[in-house]
């Protein structure tokens, strides 16, 4: 009886010698894949002194002295243009739209700037993609800079988290560039 307690005894050991193994780790939790449809243009055009196209897939609410919001349901999103008109202060609307970017530079990584130059349309200005868990991940401004005056952002209803917001961050930064690319003064 003892011999056979000895090798049940031994058994039991080597099985927990060998079934011991390294300590189970739980997964890191994942991230939804966000993927969106290809974006189709449209024509957006009304009485304001300039027309664009923009995604069919956003909504334009809030037009009033033509400044629009450009909402996107699915992401959450929101565009938001403002116009005004040039009166012998291009200067300050130059210092107010560059000031608008760059108060964001306290949480935002880095700040990329993309001139953007037109002359056959006579649109001009500077497109900014703000890296980080800032406000807004893109803005933009235009201007024939004798008349008329843009500015554009992006909002997402949510706290900044840039790895979070990054897909629809990228597809609405392409529709804002569009927009921009395709302006026209009438």
């Amino acid at each position: 009886m003892l011999k056979k307690t000895i090798w049940l005894a031994v058994i039991l050991l080597a099985l927990t010698v060998v079934s011991c193994k390294d300590e189970v780790l739980p997964k890191p939790a994942g991230f939804l894949r966000l993927d969106y449809p290809e974006a189709k243009y449209v024509n957006f055009e009304n009485t304001c002194p300039f027309s664009f196209q923009m995604n069919e897939g956003a909504v334009i609410k809030g037009e009033k002295e033509c400044g629009f919001a450009i909402t996107y349901p699915k992401m959450k999103a929101t565009i938001y243009l403002t116009y005004k008109p040039v009166n012998n202060n291009i200067d300050k609307l130059l210092r107010d739209a560059q000031k608008l970017t760059y108060e964001h530079v306290i949480k935002a990584d880095d700040i990329l700037e993309q001139p953007y130059l037109n002359p056959e349309k006579k649109v001009y200005g500077m497109f900014y993609q703000v890296n980080g868990n800032a406000a807004t991940n893109s803005q933009f401004y235009v201007t024939d800079s004798t008349k008329h005056f843009i500015t554009g952002s992006v909002y997402f209803y949510s706290k900044p988290n840039f790895d979070s917001v990054m897909p629809a961050a990228s597809y609405i930064k392409n529709d804002m560039q569009r927009l921009m690319e395709t302006l026209k003064w009438k």
